[in-house]
């Protein structure tokens, strides 16, 4: 048995109570066993490591519920001609690794990642963070998930590790792909319901895939006990999604009131990834990704706050997604940023920690700081209550801990 107690700690443990200062957390083993509010700690068995925090922010490790650690370069549409599978997965857990020591101690991968990454990370065969896999999206013919250009008469690539589609049209395909994406064991299941900035044979604003091919997947997976999240970006395509069932609904930048009502009525979550279009738009160029392409992701960046104003006003529930890709995920922590021009600091917080821990399932045991959770807790110098862009600065991240072990420590 291993005990930890964290001591004179500003506690945000962000189940939404106000913050406690002078507060200790007990950990034992993986577990949060004790979190006391007065500081005051009692007697305990065996050796003890108790660290002083000094006044220092402790909450719960953040979650990102819109990864690609597959996206181990930025231009993705090409990623696939030029590497191999084995250097994608190499790669691919250097990227797990810094989500980890950026301080997110649960991530969900929204497509290319299997269930063979979030095994090798469950046995610690490497570092990163808790991962939930959703293997090949599922995307219809010239889909957002369909890497052909244009010009090329091949048959789609379903072949490769990475950020692969499995294209289905009609029912009973889209039926057979989600239940062979279950068969890999995967935790949920990724369509494609609109086109998308970086596929390059379709357009931000239109629809994919029907309510009825769509209801087939949702029914799969609801069928083993999973669920479905859309990547959407239209009010009638992320409108077409929740009539299907879906649980979870990615980007949204062009959504209204319709939607927006849509997702609340139905208890869906909306993820907005806003970071990636900043990203992507200032420096997609120099990565070789085409005008085309930049030209979508800035119809998506200028409207991402007005979609997430919509989402916010009819009380919907907001998650934290980044989306980012290759060298652009040091930018992770700018999301929380972006959210704040919309959303309270305490309420940016809750979506990345509390609210994602909701949508993956997982309130039980990750998300807040209460006993009986793993005990995934980060350090934080400063107050992310009084400014949100404490988390950009890697500095300021004392001490990151997932299940007990520690990653990271600078106090």
């Amino acid at each position: 048995m291993s005990l930890t107690v964290f001591t004179n700690a500003l506690l945000i443990d962000c189940t939404g109570a106000d913050p406690v200062e002078g507060a200790a957390v007990v950990v034992e083993d993986d577990r949060i066993k004790d979190v006391l509010p007065a500081g005051k700690v009692g007697p305990l068995p065996g050796p003890v490591t108790t660290l002083d925090l000094k006044g220092a922010t402790l909450m719960p490790g953040l979650t990102d519920a819109h990864v690609h650690i597959c996206a181990v370069t930025e231009n993705i549409t090409d990623q696939h001609r030029y590497y191999p599978a084995s250097y994608i997965a190499a790669r691919a857990m250097r990227r797990a690794e810094e989500c980890l020591l950026q301080g997110f101690t649960t991530v969900r991968d929204a497509g290319g990642a299997d269930y063979g990454f979030r095994l090798a990370l469950d046995e610690g065969h490497f570092p990163g963070p808790r991962l939930l896999v959703s293997g090949n999206y599922l995307s219809q013919t010239g889909g957002h998930g369909d890497k052909r250009r244009r010009a090329e008469w091949i048959e789609p690539i379903g072949c490769c590790l990475g950020m692969i589609g499995s294209i289905a049209d009609g029912e009973a395909e889209v039926r057979k792909a989600a239940r062979e994406q279950l068969r890999r064991d995967v935790d949920q299941i990724k369509i494609m319901a609109s086109g998308g900035a970086m596929s390059p044979s379709d357009e931000l604003d239109t629809t994919q895939f029907t309510v009825a091919e769509m209801r087939a997947a949702v029914e799969e997976a609801q069928a083993v006990g999973k669920y479905v999240l859309a990547h959407a970006y239209s009010d009638s395509a992320v409108r077409n999604a929740i009539a299907a069932g879906v649980r979870s609904i990615e980007h949204g930048n062009l959504i209204r009131e319709a939607a927006a009502t849509a997702i609340k009525d139905a208890g869906a979550f909306l993820v907005p990834t806003m970071v990636t279009y900043e990203a992507i738009y200032r420096e997609g160029k120099r990565y070789g990704i085409g005008d085309h392409q930049i030209q979508k992701i800035d119809l998506a960046r200028q409207q991402s706050v007005q979609g997430l104003t919509y989402a916010y006003k009819a009380g919907c529930k907001i998650g934290s997604g980044s989306d980012l890709l290759g060298d652009m995920m040091v930018q992770r922590a700018v999301e929380f940023e972006l959210k704040g021009q919309v959303m309270k600091p305490m309420e940016v917080l809750l979506s990345a920690t509390k609210v994602n821990a909701e949508l993956f399932r997982m309130a039980d045991k990750i998300g807040t700081v209460e006993p009986g959770k793993y005990a995934d807790l980060i350090v934080v110098a400063g107050n992310p209550l009084r400014n949100l862009r404490v988390f950009q600065v890697q500095d300021n991240l004392k001490l990151i801990m997932k299940g007990g072990r520690v990653y990271q420590q600078a106090l």
